[in-house]
Formats: structure tokens, sequence, C-alpha cells
């Protein structure tokens, strides 16, 4: 799977019935009647034929490849398959229900959820529900999309400069050529609603009247699209690590690039109070100033990090969410602050990108562009139209690049979804009194603090807990002090009785205290 803790948007990676009277909705909170269901019967009435996923893990971890219709509004039409899994609960007298699980994305896969170690559930927990995974539509062993796509296509991490911009509006107009070459009708249906149908059907087929859920990053969408598109079906869901529905997606990106300051501004600060043990300055500013010199620097002669040569725009690319964890950020700029200097080669701190993998004895091929294939189809066909005219992204660029200098031209520069071809209906608007737990650390870098807050304000019926100091992208399971009330809720159905907020460090107990 992708990893829960590191899953993020491709720009920063740069980026989870009862039979005819549940079928799921093809409308948003609109019955429909049953001549209208009548086709889902046969998605909704599925025997999936589980088999052992894996030689090598539980016996009990078991998958199966389920059909869904391509286009839901055309059951009868073309059908792709969404490759399922399931850890039964721990305790047949204890069991609750399901409890499915999106690692984030989008494009991240999540078959393998069940068994991941890094998702580290408590028994409790794992003793009450069957633990679902799934790769979305488009996704791994779901139907998996490809666009072709080069390792130089693949690459968005593009800033914005006035002699490359041509370029980039060719490579954002090329990407978008080559999927709709290569993908044909089967993108514009790769969206976030129909993920959410797919996790409807999957629901249906379990014999399920609930499902219960833990979503990541991407996945917080995801789940709080299925809350409003099927708002008496959803049980207990956890959001950890929130977007920002009203921002999808452009506005993420964005939303990354206006976080980052204040992490650049708190990193200074941390770091001048350690100067003898970094030697980047004493006060904030001669830190900042430091930084700036060594971009400079790195844009007239590109720095030797020992494994490739690093301009000023690979350095900001790099560190804008490093900035977030401020020891490391410190350890890394003073070994590029060396390595400009000619005293030592820095080895690369950028974190290696977690990537999905099958169980073997479940596995297809899966094409090697196609996190980027599957990412771009739902950030361009998923939302709110994205500006058609590349002047607008340049000015864009220009403007936020003045705004937010450390990341703000590579947030708002030219994206192939300038050019992609419109989704297969209008995006969702979240806004409705669904019971959900949201879990945010202050300082996290995919999802910033400020997208978790408009994810609470469109849920109005939300709790959230902020972890205050809480640096990394992913909380529940990693020890830290919002786990006991999310086990709490899934485990007991009770909501806190009002928003939280808990101190960091994580691994720490304490206890939640109410937010100011």
């Amino acid at each position: 799977m992708q990893n829960a803790r590191t899953a993020s948007f491709l720009a920063v990676g740069v980026a989870a019935t009862f039979v005819a009277a549940l079928a799921p909705e093809m409308t948003i909170a609109a019955p429909q009647p049953s001549a209208a269901k009548a086709p889902l019967r046969q998605y909704t009435q599925q025997n999936p034929r589980w088999q052992r996923c894996d030689a090598g893990s539980p016996a009990a971890y078991q998958c199966a490849t389920l059909k869904v219709p391509l286009d839901y509004s055309d059951p009868g039409g073309k059908k792709i398959d969404i490759a399922v899994s399931r850890l039964k609960a721990g305790s047949a007298t204890e069991r609750r229900g399901v409890l499915l699980l999106n690692p984030g994305g989008p494009g991240g896969p999540g078959l393998n959820m069940p068994v991941d170690p890094e998702l580290n559930l408590p028994e409790k927990v794992k003793r009450q529900y069957d633990l679902i995974g799934f790769d979305p539509r488009g996704v791994g062993q779901s139907a998996p999309v490809s666009c072709g796509l080069t390792d130089d296509e693949k690459n968005d991490e593009r800033s914005y400069k006035a002699e490359t911009f041509a370029k980039d509006v060719e490579w954002a107009r090329t990407v978008a050529d080559k999927c709709r070459a290569k993908g044909g009708d089967t993108l514009r249906h790769l969206t976030t609603r129909n993920t959410a149908r797919d996790m409807d059907v999957i629901r249906a087929v379990l014999g399920e009247r609930k499902i219960s859920y833990l979503g990541y990053s991407y996945g917080t969408y995801l789940g709080a699209v299925y809350t409003q598109m099927f708002p008496e079906r959803a049980d207990r869901f956890v959001l950890d690590s929130a977007t920002d529905p009203g921002r999808v997606w452009r506005g993420m990106f964005q939303g990354m690039a206006e976080g980052a300051e204040p992490a650049f501004t708190r990193w200074s600060e941390w770091t001048a109070e350690r100067h003898t043990t970094y030697h980047l300055g004493d006060t904030p500013a001669e830190v900042r100033e430091i930084f700036r010199k060594l971009i400079a620097r790195a844009d007239r002669t590109p720095i030797d990090s020992g494994e490739v040569s690093l301009t000023g725009d690979d350095i900001r690319s790099e560190l804008r969410a490093m900035f977030f964890h401020v020891q490391r950020a410190a350890e890394r700029v003073a070994e590029l602050k060396k390595a400009a200097e000619g005293e030592e080669a820095a080895p690369s701190g950028a974190p290696a990108r977690a990537t999905g993998s099958a169980p073997p004895a479940f596995a297809r091929d899966v094409p090697s562009d196609n996190d980027a294939a599957s990412a771009w189809a739902v950030l361009c066909a998923d939302t709110r139209p994205w500006p058609r005219d590349p002047e607008q992204y340049r000015r864009d660029a220009i403007r936020d690049k003045a705004r937010y200098p450390l990341y703000g031209d590579f947030g708002s520069n030219i994206k192939p979804c300038a050019f992609w071809k419109r989704g297969s209906e209008p995006a969702t608007t979240v806004d409705n009194e669904v019971e959900v737990l949201i879990l945010q650390n202050q300082w996290d870098p995919q999802t910033p603090l400020a997208g978790a807050q408009g994810m609470h304000r469109a849920l109005h019926g939300s709790r959230m807990i902020t972890v205050a100091g809480g640096e990394g992208h992913g909380i529940y399971g990693t020890d830290s002090c919002a786990d006991n009330s999310a086990t709490a809720y899934l485990t007991t159905g009770r909501l806190p009785a009002e928003d939280l907020t808990c101190r960091a460090p994580a691994g720490q107990e304490e206890t939640p205290s109410s937010a100011s």
C-alpha cells in the first residue's frame, strides 16, 4: 500500500447490501425509484470468490474481485474489476461490522492495508471489525490505467520561470493528450463519487447495512463524499489528516504553499536556538537569510548532493515538506550548506516515495505510471473546472511566488488539468450533519491544518482532535495523543463531547484537553 503516513497528493509526492432496497444511489442523497435500482442488483448480489491473498499472509486474509459499472448512469454498460481484501474480526461475539480503509492519494492502492504493519490498529478495534482493503478504481489491481508517461512526464514538480513556462505548458498538454489517447472514456469515470459508489457496492456485497471507515489524506475527502452521497449508510468514520472539500483540487496545491510559510518561520526559530549544533545562524532572520543564499547559490551552480546535482528549485521542492519536521530540515540544510562549501557531499534527505504492492498470488502487472495516471484522472476530472487559459497559471504563479516564496510558484504553475476532458458529473458539495471524527496534526506538510478546519466546517456533525505541535502526515496508529479518542469512537460510537486539543510529541501519553 501507499504508506498511510506519507500518502499525498500527486503534486507533493510530487498527489481506499440489502440487495435491491439499499442499492447504490446515483445522485446525492436522492432516493432512486425501484425501477432505477434494479439494474444494480447484478452488482449488489454478487457472490465473491474469496481466496487466500498470499501464502505468506494469515489464512484469514482473503482477496476477491468484484464487478462494478464503469458508468453508474449506464449499469448495463462496460464493467470493471475492483480488488477487495478482508481480514475478519478477531472476535465473533464482539464483531460490529466492517471497517473500510483507504491510504490516500489519489492513486494510492489499499488492498493490503488490513495486514500492513504500519496501520497498527489496536486489538480492540480489530476484534470488532472486519478490516476491508481495496484498490480504488483505476488503481493497482482494480482495472489499472496508464497514460504511457515517461519518467520526465511523471515529474510534476515544476517551478515557474518565464523562460521555461512554454515548456511547462507543453508538458501539461502532452500529459493530458497522452492520457486521453490511451485512457479513452475510462478516465472521466475515475472520480471520487464513483469510488464512493464502489464502496457502497462493497458494503452491499458484504451484506452490511452500514460501513465504518478509516481514511487518510485524500481518503478523508473520499470518506466525506461517501457521507454526502450515502449519509444513512455511514456508521463510524475517522478522517485522518483532512483536506478541505471546498478547495479540491487546485486549491489544495495552493494550500500546501500557504502552509509552508509558517512552517518555514517556525523552523527558522527552532534552528536559531540550536545554532551551536547546526551553524545556520543564531537569529531566525539570519537562518532564513542563510537558506535564501543557499537557494540562490544552487540556482547559479547546482549543489552536488552525493547522488544528483540540486538546483535551488530542487531544494525548494524537497524542503517544502521537510520544514514541517524541524530537526530533519535543520540536518538537511546543514548538509546542503556543507556540500555547497565543498566540505562533503550530502546524501539525499528526500524520503523515498512509498509504493503499493499487491499480494503475489492475487497480482496482475501494474503500469509503471499507474499512480500518476490515476491521480491525474481524479485531480482533473473529479472537481470544479480548472482554468483553461495558460496565462491564468502564469499570473497566479508569479503572484504566489511573491506571496509564498518557498513553494507558491510550484503550487500555482500549470498542470495537465488545464487541458483535461471534463469529468462525468459535477463536483460534490460536502455539507451534511453526519457524525465523523477528524484527526489533524498542527504541522502536517501534505494536508495543512487549515484544510482540516475546512473539512470540520463542512461536516457539521463532526468533532476534531488537533495534535498541537504534532509533526507529520497521518496520526492514528502512531501512538499519538489522539489515538485513545479515535479508538474509543470506533469501539463505542461515542464522539468527544467537544473539539479537543492534545499535545505532541507522538508516543507521549497525554489526556486530551478542551480546544480553546
